[in-house]
């Protein structure tokens, strides 16, 4: 087997992982377990909880002391103990103390994942840049693969997800052990814990406008977690209506549309960032997040089944214009030797506090029009609409910047 097969084996496997129980497990808490929208947010903050530091002191592990594929295997199979007796648990406690604790053990497995891609690709003589992009895709083929999976064999409100995802990252683990080795690195050049937990760009906080921005992202961060959580509940709750509809008998597949649509706005960001800037593009993601949101509210499985698909669409436009190209503006601005700190930094605003926020709060949102076990869908959707709203007014005011049309970004202030 080639290596690149190898590592595309390793990316699939790794998405895999989550897609079995990421998009269905909020479904399967309120549904099957009858979990609060609070409940079912605060075990989707978890994610964001561990994003604050576990990535960062795992890196350092794999910095220094231990392989990173077998920091990455090891990981893997203490997440395949924990989904497994996630499966056999019914109340809320519990669960959440056993979600946190995966979160914190699979949370870091995708950046060490890339650690390990990026590695064995530059000891087999290969360009990273051009050779990790086709691996790396078949990553969310198998975010894909797996939601499909749990979606046509009719486990998407039973716990059953959660042994497809144990089982997955079991022969991942072991399969991670059969990897070329990465070891630590020898050089003195090794990074320090501020640096990998992102604290060396704080630096970047006193320039007016990237704080401006970096307070943004943790805001649209916060809107990554809230279709996750709830989109599977919202189709469930149709049942009584539309029963036999496409996105009542098939919520999975029908969601899974917004990863499809994500793959393909990615290759539209080099476009949009060298003919509109960064701040354009934030504004169209902004935008994208109303409309995302707003579909949502007044689409149904049945006859308004076209604009839940829309909604999907969108998602790609909505995600991508401000994660990746986020990701890609930091880079453009940070210095040199805080450049990888930047990025530590970037995903501690985003999947750290923004998603942690953004999976507390809409548990809230939800219990607010949620009265008698009934939801009114509509209302929570429009304040989720407004939220990103609120955000796309105001961002064009407070974030100054100069696009050059050169590919040359620069935030003033």
């Amino acid at each position: 087997m080639s290596i690149k097969l190898r590592l595309t084996v390793l990316n699939f496997l790794q998405f895999f992982v989550w897609g079995a129980w990421l998009i269905s497990l909020g479904g399967y808490m309120i549904v099957t377990l009858g979990f609060t929208g609070g409940e079912v947010g605060s075990i989707y903050a978890t994610m964001g909880i561990a994003s604050l530091f576990m990535p960062g002191l795992l890196g350092i592990v794999a910095d220094r002391w231990v392989n990173a594929e077998r920091v990455y295997g090891i990981c893997h199979l203490i997440g395949a103990g924990l989904l497994l007796w996630a499966s056999t648990v019914k109340d809320f406690p519990t669960l959440y103390t056993i979600m946190l604790l995966n979160a914190m053990v699979y949370m870091p497995t995708i950046a060490l994942g890339n650690t390990v891609s990026y590695e064995v690709l530059e000891q087999k003589g290969l360009d990273v840049i051009t050779s990790f992009p086709p691996i790396r895709v078949w990553g969310t083929i198998g975010f894909i693969a797996s939601m499909w999976m749990v979606d046509l064999a009719g486990w998407t409100k039973s716990p059953l997800q959660l042994y497809i995802s144990a089982a997955s990252a079991a022969v991942l683990g072991l399969y991670a052990f059969t990897m070329p080795k990465c070891p630590p690195a020898k050089s003195e050049g090794k990074r320090s814990l501020a640096s990998a937990l992102g604290l060396d760009a704080f630096v970047l906080f006193k320039r007016g406008q990237m704080l401006v921005f970096f307070l943004f992202a943790m805001m649209l961060g916060a809107a990554l977690q809230i279709t996750n959580a709830f989109g599977g509940a919202f189709l469930d709750d149709f049942k009584t209506v539309f029963p036999d509809s496409f996105g009542v008998r098939h919520p999975n597949l029908l969601l899974s549309i917004s990863q499809i649509s994500e793959t393909l706005f990615i290759l539209t960001i080099p476009f949009f960032l060298q003919r509109f800037g960064i701040k354009k593009v934030m504004l169209l993601s902004m935008f994208a997040w109303v409309f995302r949101f707003g579909l949502f509210a007044v689409g149904d499985p049945g006859g308004g089944l076209w604009m839940l698909v829309l909604s999907m669409i969108i998602y790609g436009m909505a995600f991508d214009f401000f994660n990746i190209s986020g990701s890609l503006f930091v880079d453009r601005e940070a210095e040199g030797p805080i450049r990888a700190s930047a990025q530590g930094l970037f995903m501690i605003m985003t999947n750290g506090l923004g998603a942690f926020i953004g999976g507390t709060a809409s548990g809230w949102v939800v219990d607010h029009f949620t009265s008698g076990g009934v939801k009114d869908w509509r209302s929570i959707w429009f304040t989720f609409a407004a939220y990103a709203l609120v955000l796309g007014v105001t961002f064009p005011f407070v974030f100054k910047y100069e696009h050059r049309g050169d590919g040359r970004m620069r935030a003033h202030g």
